[in-house]
């Protein structure tokens, strides 16, 4: 648990910002006369989506849409994980997805293995780094290493640096120095298992997501495995901490026991060994209502449920908690009783909007499933209605699904909702052909449609949709922009192998990889393979729409066909400025599982499959035109981010981290 320091001379000119002071909430919510948010994001980028409120918004307008073509890769920074990579079975080098802070001049990110470094911004020299060796404490817990970010908070000058670990510490540094803060828990450690409901196994929980800071108070979600699923996995709890002591102030927990508002919807006792139903991504606060927004993900296990019959609150729901106790004000429920693996995964975006000439402070959650879910955030209630509509029944023995799920009216879906032969490519009638024979055997599912025992695909897959990249809010134009990908989940749950599982069933992720790839290693589907959808949230309208990536337009099967740009299946990552749209994509998912798919897919196809350029890419947020592509070293694996540094404006952003070493880069104009 050491730190190594260097001082440099950008640290002696830390210009911090105003104290954070949280309201609490009351027992009576008041109304939202006045809509003002958090200041946008400008020069600085002190939390990771931005602002609290989660918009990924930024008010610099140094690049715009007259000279975003000539970005060029301004400086890299290696990331000491990759250090460790050899060390560890590669283990470090799985996905970088970091999204560095940027406040008082200097620039603040972690790596895979839960380290942190500060960052001259202009350079990208090292200032300093902060060693936890988390790696020594625990594995895993999804048995590659996941990192997301880092957590700020400063009072009357003196600031500190917040990381959740892999083996689930909070540690709190200064930042000056990147020590570990000597009155803050022990030593500056906080264990987040102490207290904890029930034990746990180290190796089956982790921080993988910044936690949410919020006035004096630091509230944590975690991320638990959902592999090889059995009964006392860990608690999905929600923590809260404070951030001078790091004393526990309350748990939200998300499993209702006994006694407690929902428990009724855990039948047969299952609330006493179902586990996960956790916080894994980021969340959101309104600091004037003295609320913060928790996205719940599914219960134990994700596509069976015959062990945790009912509706399963607070399982992929959106809950509205007050911050200084940690009592539910409001819940909203997106999927009851889920068996689809379709949790939130992204933080709420806070949005002041005006419907019908009426303020409304709302919080707008995007999914997997492709909705985007718009309620008012002081009270929960819909913006526009939420029907409960009739879905099919399970075939699944001792299973029971719900036998309605809700839609909104409005905005319109993002993403197709349901994967029929109808859906399958056609470029070609071979390649129609060649898919149709590929998934004999296997069962399209409509949409909200149960898994059963014989192999089954269905869409939006579980990867969404949406995932925990998010969307942009502008708060000047009150438009929403949502990147999301065409990628079915293709399954089957099996009896478990002995001693493995005390479930009756649970999910084949090999076969899940096995069929990664459709025919000639193309998508199984129609194009677009991704895309942006871009809504106006005052009226709920569809704006624009496009493709998200030029696509496979070279794969040999194609040649000769005058095709548009098709997208690439690959999870895309928004960044909004005064005049921009940003998107970072990562790595097409089947060259994510390339490595671990083998002899499955065949070297040459995953040659074939890998050999594309990865760009960053830039639209006219008003409409949806594409105005550049911007090459970079690598495919750009996390949220990109945006600050001003001695009058020049930068966007930095994660690379690498599988087939290549994890790095930062940072664009700037020449």
């Amino acid at each position: 648990m050491r730190s190594s320091s260097i001082r440099h001379p950008i640290l002696d000119r830390l210009a911090l910002g105003s104290i954070l002071v949280v309201v609490a909430c009351s027992d009576s919510l008041p109304a939202p006369a006045e809509l003002a948010g958090p200041p946008t994001a400008g020069a600085e980028w002190p939390v990771y989506g931005g602002d609290i409120f989660s918009r990924k918004y930024s008010s610099l307008d140094q690049i715009d849409r007259t000279n975003v073509d000539q970005l060029r890769v301004a400086w890299r920074w290696r990331s000491p994980a990759s250090d460790l990579a050899a060390k560890e079975s590669g283990a470090f080098r799985f996905v970088y997805e970091t999204t560095p802070l940027f406040v008082g001049g200097v620039l603040y990110a972690s790596t895979t293995a839960s380290q942190v470094a500060a960052i001259d911004p202009t350079t990208g020299e090292t200032l300093w780094t902060f060693e936890p060796r988390s790696y020594d404490a625990a594995d895993p817990s999804h048995g590659l290493y996941i990192h997301r970010g880092v957590s700020y908070w400063e009072e009357e000058g003196r600031g500190r640096i917040f990381v959740g670990t892999s083996d689930a510490r909070l540690v709190a540094l200064d930042l000056i120095t990147g020590e570990p803060m000597g009155d803050f828990g022990d030593e500056g450690f906080v264990d987040l298992l102490a207290g904890l409901r029930r034990p746990v196994d180290r190796d089956h929980i982790a921080i993988s997501s910044p936690p949410l800071v919020v006035g004096d108070v630091i509230i944590t979600g975690s991320s638990i495995t959902d592999v090889d699923p059995t009964s006392l996995r860990p608690p999905g709890d929600v923590r809260a901490w404070d951030v001078r002591t790091g004393e526990h102030l309350w748990d939200f927990v998300t499993i209702p026991q006994e006694g407690e508002f929902g428990n009724e919807t855990w039948e047969q006792d299952s609330w006493q060994t179902v586990g996960n139903t956790n916080v894994w991504t980021t969340m959101s606060a309104d600091e004037e209502l003295g609320l913060v927004y928790l996205p719940t993900s599914t219960p134990t296990n994700d596509w069976y449920g015959g062990h945790r019959l009912g509706d399963n609150l607070f399982a992929e729901s959106l809950v509205a908690v007050n911050v200084q106790t940690g009592e539910r004000v409001w819940h909203f429920q997106a999927v009851h009783h889920g068996l689809w693996d379709y949790d939130f995964a992204s933080a709420p975006i806070l949005a002041d909007i005006v419907v019908d000439g009426r303020p409304i402070k709302a919080v707008a959650q995007v999914s997997k499933q492709g909705f985007v879910y718009v309620l008012d955030r002081a009270t929960g209630e819909p913006v526009w209605p939420i029907e409960e509509r009739p879905v099919p029944a399970s075939t699944v023995p001792g299973e029971r699904a719900a036998p309605t799920q809700p839609f909104p009216t409005k905005p319109a879906p993002f993403e197709r909702q349901g994967f029929s032969v109808d859906d399958l490519i056609d470029f070609t009638p071979e390649l129609r052909a060649q898919a149709i024979e590929m998934l004999e055997g296997i069962q399209l599912l409509g949409f909200f449609e149960p898994p059963t025992l014989e192999p089954f695909a269905y869409l939006p897959g579980a990867l969404g949709g949406a995932n925990w990249h998010g969307a942009a809010f502008d708060p000047e134009t009150g438009m929403l922009y949502v990147p999301s990908i065409t990628w079915p989940t293709m399954m089957r749950i099996v009896p478990p192998e002995e001693g493995t599982s005390d479930y009756r069933y649970e999910h084949d992720f090999p076969y899940f990889l096995s069929l990664a790839l459709g025919p000639q290693g193309l998508p199984w589907t129609k194009p677009p393979y991704a895309r942006v959808t871009a809504y106006d949230l005052n009226t709920g309208e569809v704006e624009w729409v496009e493709p998200l990536g030029e696509g496979p337009r070279g794969h040999p099967a194609l040649s000769g066909l005058d095709l548009p740009r098709l997208g690439w299946p690959q999870r895309g990552a928004p960044l909004l400025t005064k005049t921009l749209l940003f998107i970072g994509q990562e790595a097409r998912n089947w060259m994510r599982l390339g490595p671990l798919l083998g002899e499955e897919i065949g070297e040459a196809d995953a040659r074939e499959l890998t050999d594309f350029a990865p760009g960053f890419y830039a639209y006219d947020k008003a409409t949806g035109e594409l105005l550049a592509t911007i090459d970079v070293p690598s495919n750009v694996m996390s949220a990109p981010m945006t600050y001003m540094a001695d009058g020049k404006q930068y966007i930095v952003f994660a690379i690498g981290g599988l087939e290549a070493d994890a790095e930062l880069i940072a664009l700037s104009l020449p």
